[in-house]
């Protein structure tokens, strides 16, 4: 790929990224992810690889309206068209297209190609460790959902089983589970390697919540004279 058609895939990214936890940014850490993935391949079409890195996330603006919708399908519905507009090959957007709408976790559409592996298996590196927490932590302010959910008796939930979306419910839902499931070597590596800090991070804030609520609560009762 040459610089022209760097830039050309680059400008089109830039025109759609919007929010925080997706933004461009994501964008060029997912890609350098990748081409350091792809390193330790054989036979990586790196033109494909680097496309679908750059238009991964272009279907998040449509999602963002309209949560029913899935931004991989989108994003590789509008990447197709995209290149087949700016005259890319049709076996060439094919292989894009494929990219993108495997890059989302689904059993039922899971990536066949060693590109589609390394995107998926990049863009999931940017989801742990130290990252992966501050990106939850801003999308879940952007949406305006809370940190935690309050059990019925008043303590904090630590999100396993929560109903309610929380940041903890979706650490627990999704975050912790992402480190079995990587399709490369190295980006299983990268995963393992930034795992404990996501762990630490989620215990440590678990632990300073709950123990202001139980003493806090505890303390407040006696405080009102209801013990």
């Amino acid at each position: 790929m040459d610089k022209e058609t760097y830039t050309l895939l680059e400008n089109y990214m830039l025109e759609c990224m919007g929010d925080s936890a997706h933004d461009k940014d994501h964008i060029y850490r997912v890609l350098y992810n990748a081409i350091d993935i792809a390193e330790a391949e054989q036979n990586v079409d790196y033109d494909v690889l680097i496309c679908a890195c750059l238009l991964h996330d272009i279907g998040r603006k449509e999602q963002f309206e309209n949560p029913k919708l899935c931004h991989a399908m989108v994003g590789g519905d509008k990447a197709y068209r995209y290149l087949i507009e700016n005259h890319f090959d049709k076996d060439f957007a094919d292989k894009v297209k494929h990219c993108i709408q495997t890059h989302r976790y689904r059993q039922n559409n899971t990536p066949q190609s060693l590109e589609a592996k390394i995107l998926f298996d990049a863009d999931k590196s940017d989801a742990t460790g130290a990252v992966g927490i501050a990106r939850t932590l801003f999308y879940k302010g952007t949406v305006g959902e809370p940190l935690y959910s309050l059990l019925l008796d008043g303590r904090v939930s630590d999100g396993t089983d929560d109903e309610k979306p929380s940041f903890f419910q979706e650490y627990k839902y999704k975050l912790e589970k992402l480190y079995d499931r990587f399709y490369t070597k190295r980006g299983n590596e990268i995963a393992k390697e930034r795992q404990k800090t996501a762990v630490t991070f989620y215990n440590d804030m678990l632990k300073e919540v709950s123990d202001s609520y139980d003493r806090g609560i505890e303390m407040l009762k006696k405080a009102i004279g209801e013990v």
